[in-house]
């Protein structure tokens, strides 16, 4: 990559941050997927200022014969063409060589799904944890299973974030925007049952850590991947099939079961933070396929066809 397209790249970065509020993971899921296509026109001596669309087609292609999945592709062309229009609204030149280039064609896979029973399982295992470490991850349990928030906005709560009740939490999401999601009484207790272990743990420096999770990593917060390997960890302790579990299933348990016990998809949306309903309403067809299932397993006609 040459001085001038380490530049651009960089440019586009800082305008992903300050327009778009693109959180580090965006950014620098961005900058890789960038470097990988601007490594690949580096071989016809070409960067993103001078590119043909046969030159993208050719990155789009050597994706697809590298084995990955259609989303993955889909996901750094969408990169691609990001950057590329950058360059062009910022007059680097004249056209977006992307417009014409059609994306990888996607399924729409259905999220997996944790019963009440295996939610209840996780629970009791991180339970039987020892010390204040096993009552702070009761707590984030019981919280993403009641809010269905994102991992990274539940490890990113500050103290703050929690009403003075502790009934709403004030979630920051994608983008920067904010949202308000109720807290149930069970995670209520399970969030009051922590805070006193909190303030033991961190002694002096209470009033100088924001975090409602805090811990020694660089972020002072508990990180992303810290909580999943407690989650695979709990998981083995509970006998569950431990390469489907996830902090982001459990987010899904919580759109599925509220929507199976009649809450309306507007409300789940809102309190996922989708801004797209039809990002919600893939938790109907959840429902939908849960349902023919259970004829299938169940029905003395198992062998209809539904």
């Amino acid at each position: 990559m040459t001085t001038d397209e380490r530049h651009l790249l960089r440019a586009f970065i800082e305008m992903m941050t300050a327009e778009r509020g693109a959180s580090e993971n965006t950014r620098d899921a961005y900058s890789r997927d960038i470097r990988q296509y601007l490594d690949h026109l580096a071989r016809f001596g070409a960067g993103g200022s001078d590119t043909t669309p046969e030159q993208v087609r050719s990155f789009v292609e050597s994706l697809a014969d590298s084995g990955l999945a259609a989303r993955t592709q889909a996901r750094k062309l969408s990169a691609v063409r990001q950057y590329q229009r950058f360059l062009m609204l910022e007059g680097h030149r004249p056209d977006n060589p992307t417009t014409n280039i059609d994306s990888p064609r996607l399924g729409r896979p259905l999220p997996k799904v944790l019963q009440a029973a295996d939610v209840d399982a996780l629970l009791a295992a991180a339970r039987r944890v020892d010390g204040w470490r096993g009552v702070r991850l009761v707590a984030m349990l019981e919280i993403l299973y009641a809010t269905g928030l994102r991992v990274s906005e539940l490890v990113g709560l500050r103290l703050s974030s929690l009403s003075r009740d502790g009934r709403i939490v004030t979630v920051r999401g994608k983008g920067g925007k904010e949202r308000l999601v109720p807290l149930g009484e069970v995670a209520r207790k399970a969030v009051s049952d922590w805070l006193p272990l909190r303030k033991m743990m961190l002694g002096k420096q209470t009033r100088s850590t924001p975090w409602l999770f805090p811990s020694r990593a660089a972020d002072g917060h508990i990180t992303r991947d810290g909580f999943a390997k407690q989650l695979q960890d709990i998981a083995i302790e509970a006998g569950l099939d431990v390469p489907r579990i996830s902090p982001h299933l459990l987010r899904h348990a919580f759109a599925t079961h509220l929507l199976a016990n009649g809450a309306d998809l507007r409300s789940v949306q809102q309190m996922l933070g989708h801004s797209d309903i039809s990002t919600t309403q893939i938790y109907t067809h959840v429902l939908d396929e849960r349902l023919k299932s259970l004829v299938r397993d169940v029905h003395p006609l198992a062998d209809i066809r539904i």
